[in-house]
């Protein structure tokens, strides 16, 4: 019998998230992991200095989950935010820069386990996750925001369409990657 999810299977994940239903949901869902919760920005941070994880799933709202992703980006560590709250192009964007891996809205949460599935073996396998999101949300995101929601910040729609890998995020990431810092760039 094959594991349905064996890039998540037994990996070490911080869910950070001030509504307990939503991390009990979590923890349903990725049981085939070791999941660790926070419900603040403080107990989350802490976690963050103290512990390596294999990925980092950030609510923005009431836990400065902007704040933490810059925290688990600079220890090297993947992340994904999901939100409610703060579904808008704003936080889309401001996550791409602060070096997210993905931006779920918590309305995917029932199909959490296939998108990080998904997700963490791209980011793993060197691909670039924000492809995958965009190929498999982009439908929700128009509708949420409407069909012309990137023209009002055109050039880094432009540019994130033609690389996949736009901006400061990517680059912060792999400074914090030993293996790519050890080499020089």
């Amino acid at each position: 019998m094959t594991e349905k999810h064996p890039t998540l299977t037994g990996k070490h994940i911080l869910a950070v998230d001030d509504e307990e239903d939503i991390l009990e949901s979590i923890e349903d869902i990725l049981e085939m992991t070791v999941i660790d919760t926070a419900r603040d920005y403080a107990s989350a941070s802490e976690k963050l200095r103290s512990t390596r994880y294999d990925l980092v799933v950030l609510d923005i709202m009431g836990v400065n989950g902007l704040q933490l992703l810059e925290e688990a980006v600079a220890r090297g560590m993947p992340t994904v935010m999901l939100t409610a709250h703060a579904v808008n192009p704003d936080t889309l964007m401001e996550s791409i820069r602060k070096g997210a891996i993905s931006y779920l809205p918590k309305e995917t949460l029932a199909e959490l386990d296939d998108m990080l599935e998904a997700l963490l073996s791209a980011h793993e396998r060197g691909e670039p996750p924000w492809k995958l999101l965009f190929d498999k949300l982009g439908d929700y995101f128009n509708e949420r925001f409407g069909e012309d929601w990137k023209e009002k910040d055109k050039v880094f729609w432009k540019d994130f369409s033609r690389t996949w890998q736009v901006g400061r995020g990517i680059q912060q990431r792999l400074m914090q990657d030993e293996r790519v810092r050890d080499k020089g760039f």
